[in-house]
Order: C-alpha cells, then structure tokens, then sequence
C-alpha cells in the first residue's frame, strides 16, 4: 500500500498542453505517486489550464470550481496558473498550489511541498523550460498517435495572441533529441507523429542561427514511423527547401496546417501578424503548385476590432477561390494583456457571430466537395475505435488529423491501431465513410494508378 497521496489530473486545452500533463503524469508516476483517473478517489487533482481564449478561460474556471465545490485539493498548472496567479490563490482557498507553465517539471516537489502544508507558487516570470528525450512521459493519447514537441513557445507578438507573455520566446530542441524521441515513441507502437510548436516553420531559428525544418523533417524520414504530420506551419516558412523534403520524404504527409487568421492586409496589419499583406492568393497558389496532393487546413479570426463588411467580404472570396479542406473559425476574443484588448473600433459580437456562421456555410459545401472526391478512391486507414455497438471500425487517413478534423467510418474487419486500405463509398462536409478493401478493389486501385 502506498503511503504516498493519490493524484488525478484533469487536462484542459490544446496539445501542447497535452504534452506537459503527459509529463507530470511520467514524472509522478516515476516517483512512486498512485495516479487515479477518478478525482473522487485522489487526494491532489491537478488541473492543467488553457488561458488562450475566453471560452477556454470559462472552461477551466468551470473545472475549478466544481473540484472546490467538492471540497478537493487542486493544484492548478498551465496557462491559466501563469496567466492569473495572484486571482486564483487569493479566489479558490482549495488551491494548495500554482504552477507556471515552465515548471511542470517540478511537479514531484510541488507535490512534497504542499504534503508537508506549503502553499506552493512555482511560477517562472519568463519561462524556458522545455522537456526532451530523457524527460519521463506517460501518454494520454491512443497507442497508435503521439504528440512531438519540437519547440515551445514564440518570439512574434500577434495584437491578439497571450501565448507569448504565457509560455515565452521560442526555444527549440536539437534535431537529436527530437529524433531520439521520435524513435522512443517508434518503438511503443506508435504510428503517426504529429510535431507540434507555437510556430512550427520557424523551428530552430533560435537554436542554429536560422529554419532547420527541412533537416528535421529528413533526419525524421529515417525513423520507423508511417506518418509524420505537422501543425501551425506558417505559409511564408514554407520554404522551396521544406516543400522539397515534405515531397521528398515518404513518411512526411503532406498535410498543411495553416494558420492564415485573416485574408485582408489591413486586418492583417492590424493583427502586428508578421507577413502582414503577404498572405495573398500567389503563396498559396505556389504551394498548391509544389504540392499538389496537400491537404489544407487554416483557421481564421472573424470580428478582429476594425474588421468591415468589406474585410470580410474579402475574406469569403479568398475561402471560395482556394477550397481548403479544411476550416475553422473563430469570433476574435479580447485577451487582457493583449494590444488587440484595448483597441477602440471593436465588432459587435452578434455581427461577429453572424460572420462566423456565414464564412462557415461558405466552407461546408467546399468541404463536402473536397471530400467527395475522394469517393472511389482506396485510402490507407489508421484504425483507432470500435464501435461496440455496431462493430463499424472508425479511422482516419492522412486527410485528417486527430481530434480537430473528421474521421472515417469503416465497416470490415481490422484490428485496433493497424493501418489497413479502405475503398471510399461516401462522404459527408466532415466525415468519409468506406469499407475494408477487398482484393478487386486494390487490383482496381492499382491499375487506376
């Protein structure tokens, strides 16, 4: 029997968020502390925050109260803790301790503090931590899909964005590390690795005096893993030399996450993004150029303060002439902290609601489009559910990454984390739907290609 207090931990946000809970789980767990995934039963319940946007504020504020409610021991960590730290030791007595998001590494002490009656604050004013290799991780994710970290945190300051003052300047990690990561997680199972940063096309700039995305993307192509993915590369990154190794590199999708936020050079300008007007319809028609196979991804800030019906006119003109796959949209949040928060010429947000909806009716049909043509098509397929009910297997190819895109609905056989060719049959503005590929539909396929 342990003497030492059971701990849960309830994870708020995004991936990167996803990572630090993973290592706090890895390093309690490594000490020899009994992690219950029911709250009720542990002592501590450590809540990793997201402080982004207002609905994730209201979020884990929500989590934190209903934890007090139930009289629970919290440590808060993450954006939130970094974010209001002061507000939330002085509003929740429940909270044993706060802990910024650049010391979730010493959650072991935090944890022997608080037992021995301290009232923890283990923030960083500007933090610099960042995990590797050797850093203890216990994964939250299925068995086949991994988070990989490749640098935190960012050296922009968009008018609208908290993260810099949250999680700091970027600091990269070495290509070695990355890949000896890369091959840890090879060797669990693991097949697709999603690389993840605030900024991912400007990987290494800090570390090696400029962009090494290309170098790591060809240092990953060695490593026995299916699918590489990555997220937030920025379009003014993606550089002849990294077009070159994504195409060039096997396991390398080529999957573009784009975040484009707005279309207009006034917006743009506006939001301090740091090509401004250089979002225009030449960089993404050069990209779609060089690959011609991407699947496209992007999300955009409607109601920025200033934003005209003619901005955003523009903008639906710019969804429609460039058929991305794959859209989300967000009504702009005013973050404290933030240039964007004081600024005067603010929208409405019923007209940013409206505007939402209306860019977002303008998407579906150009995704349901997108998705249809993949009709007939025999895909490969990573099988990650089973519905228990119907036995139909639910998967998702390379078009879609996990949890923030569509799936795909597979009836046949296949084992749970196996990547199996599925013939596509239908398709809906989100979702694919197919079937086990059967030995005429691969010799169809075959000579198709």
């Amino acid at each position: 029997m342990s003497s030492k207090p059971a701990i849960a931990v309830s994870h708020l946000g995004c991936e990167k968020n996803r990572i630090d809970t993973e290592h706090m789980l890895g390093l309690l767990l490594e000490a020899g502390y009994p992690v219950d995934a029911n709250e009720d039963f542990a002592d501590y319940v450590i809540v990793n925050t997201c402080s982004f946007i207002q609905a994730a504020r209201e979020e884990s504020v929500r989590t934190l109260v209903e934890l007090a409610e139930e009289n629970q021991k919290i440590i808060i960590t993450g954006c939130m803790a970094q974010h209001f730290q002061e507000e939330l030791l002085a509003e929740i007595p429940e909270a044993v301790a706060v802990v910024g998001t650049g010391d979730y590494q010493k959650i072991v002490d935090v944890v022997k503090r608080v037992e021995a009656g301290e009232r923890v604050k283990e923030i960083s004013a500007d933090p610099t931590y960042i995990a590797d290799e050797s850093t203890p991780r216990y994964r939250t994710t299925n068995e086949s899909v991994a988070y990989l970290r490749i640098a935190e945190g960012c050296d922009y300051r968009c008018a609208f964005c908290i993260i810099p003052h949250l999680r700091g300047n970027q600091r990269s990690r070495s290509i070695e590390s990355i890949v000896a990561e890369a091959r840890q997680l090879a060797d669990q199972g693991v097949q697709e690795l999603v690389l993840i940063s605030q900024i991912t096309t400007n990987y290494g700039v800090d570390l090696y005096g400029k962009p090494k995305l290309a170098e790591l993307l060809r240092e990953l192509g060695t490593v026995d893993v299916p699918w590489i993915r990555m997220h937030y590369t920025y379009p003014t990154g993606l550089t002849p030399a990294v077009i070159d190794a994504i195409r060039e590199t096997p396991n390398v999708i080529p999957y573009l996450d784009l975040p484009l936020q707005h279309a207009h050079p006034d917006i743009l300008k506006a939001m301090n993004r740091p090509w401004q007007g250089q979002v225009n319809d030449e960089i993404i028609d050069r990209i779609k150029t060089a690959l011609p196979d991407a699947v496209m991804r992007t999300t955009f800030i409607v109601g920025f303060p200033g934003e005209t019906d003619e901005h955003f006119e523009c903008l639906v003109e710019f969804v429609k002439r460039h058929e991305f796959d794959h859209v989300g949209v967000f009504t702009f949040s005013p973050e404290e902290g933030t240039p964007a928060f004081a600024m005067t010429n603010t929208v409405p947000q019923e007209v940013m609601e409206e505007r939402r909806d209306m860019l977002m009716s303008v998407q579906q049909p150009i995704s349901l489009k997108r998705n249809r043509s993949q009709i007939g098509k025999v895909v490969d397929v990573l099988v990650e559910q089973e519905n228990p009910r119907t036995g139909e297997l639910i998967g998702r190819s390379i078009r879609f990454a996990p949890e923030v895109d569509g799936v795909i609905y597979v009836s046949g056989s296949a084992s749970l984390g196996s990547m199996v060719p599925v013939t596509i049959t239908d398709a809906e503005p989100y979702d694919l739907f197919g079937r086990v590929a059967t030995a005429a539909d691969l010799k169809q396929h075959a000579l198709a290609v």
